[in-house]
């Protein structure tokens, strides 16, 4: 096992971030904000929208950010991230990052960059955009700005994201080395912390992802998810109601298992199999759950919606105290390079 795959004992401070593309979904829930929920009641947490990494691929449609940035907010705060818990904040609005990313820049080999892996895993996957700038280049470099500035323990992250983390470790190391004693390092090598893995499929059985159009949007109307439900792909073996069918190879029967009970799952499972249920009163089961879920969450949502000036309030107060911790350990960086001019 490597040093960033190890998980500290008690991480102290923990930085998160996500890009801004607006409404969330459900795998956006399971996947990231489930895992946010557990990490803000037992530590000091950074959550913060990176509207600069949004940049790195959508810099010809900036105005997109600004339309999508405050609806992922809300779902924030409507899924429960809660401004007494952690800061809440967005990236550009402390420009520390920007200068400490610059001041990496000199210290860190352009190979560290061209070998994290989904840097080339990116252009290959996005063909269409002209990615063949230092700002995609350099993105995994602001990343470990982001982590480096408030000297974070810990950084929640799937598999994929591991090398970004490593490559912070590096760049704090190589920082450390070039201008700290030994005995006096500046900046800590962050710890991976690996997070479940979000297992909900899309509604056709493929990942979650909006460009498949096949996600269950936390903040879209209980009538649209009932719908989308209702028209689920299921066995394709089962052409009429008489007809048994394979769990397996339904999508349905993927959500069951995340969110049936074992007494339903088993119903569900043998009704399927010996076509003693039809389809939709397998759904049936299904949305009773959804409903559950997501009917609270979609209401604290509407009530934020309607109260902008508290939302911003909250995300300015955030503001306010993510620049005040960057500029601390923006001092320092600046002592150590003996850059605080007099003037």
């Amino acid at each position: 096992m490597s040093t960033s795959d190890k998980q500290p004992s008690r991480p102290q401070r923990i930085l998160s971030g996500m890009r801004p593309t607006g409404r969330l979904h459900l795998g956006h829930y399971k996947g990231v904000l489930v895992n946010w929920l557990k990490l803000q009641d037992e530590h000091q947490c950074f959550f913060f929208a990176a509207d600069w990494h949004a940049l790195t691929t959508d810099y010809a449609n900036p105005g997109i950010v600004q339309q999508t940035i405050w609806d992922m907010l809300i779902d924030w705060l409507a899924v429960g991230i809660d401004p007494e818990k952690a800061v809440i904040f967005i990236q550009s609005e402390v420009p520390q990052h920007a200068e400490l990313h610059l001041l990496f820049s000199f210290i860190t080999p352009i190979p560290w960059l061209e070998r994290v892996p989904t840097y080339k895993d990116q252009i290959e996957q996005l063909r269409e955009k002209d990615l063949g700038t230092y700002g995609f280049l350099g993105y995994p470099l602001l990343q470990s700005a982001d982590i480096l500035m408030y000297r974070a323990d810990g950084v929640p992250v799937g598999e994929d994201q591991v090398p970004h983390v490593e490559l912070t470790r590096e760049v704090a190391r190589r920082f450390n080395h070039l201008y700290r004693k030994p005995d006096q390092p500046l900046f800590p090598e962050p710890e991976s912390l690996l997070m479940p893995a979000s297992k909900l499929p899309g509604l056709d059985g493929r990942k979650m992802s909006k460009s498949y159009n096949n996600t269950i949007e936390l903040g879209e109307t209980w009538k649209i998810t009932e719908q989308k439900v209702k028209t689920m792909p299921t066995d394709p073996a089962r052409v009429r109601r008489e007809d048994p069918g394979t769990p397996e190879k339904c999508a349905v029967w993927d959500f069951h298992k995340l969110y049936s009970t074992e007494d339903e799952r088993a119903e569900v499972y043998a009704g399927c199999k010996s076509a003693g249920i039809g389809c939709l009163d397998c759904k049936k089961v299904l949305l009773g759950h959804l409903e559950e879920e997501l009917q609270p969450i979609r209401n604290r949502r509407a009530e934020l919606a309607t109260h902008m000036d508290d939302v911003r309030d909250i995300v300015r107060t955030g503001n306010e105290r993510a620049r005040v911790e960057a500029e601390r350990t923006m001092e320092k960086v600046r002592r150590t390079l003996k850059m605080g001019y007099r003037v």
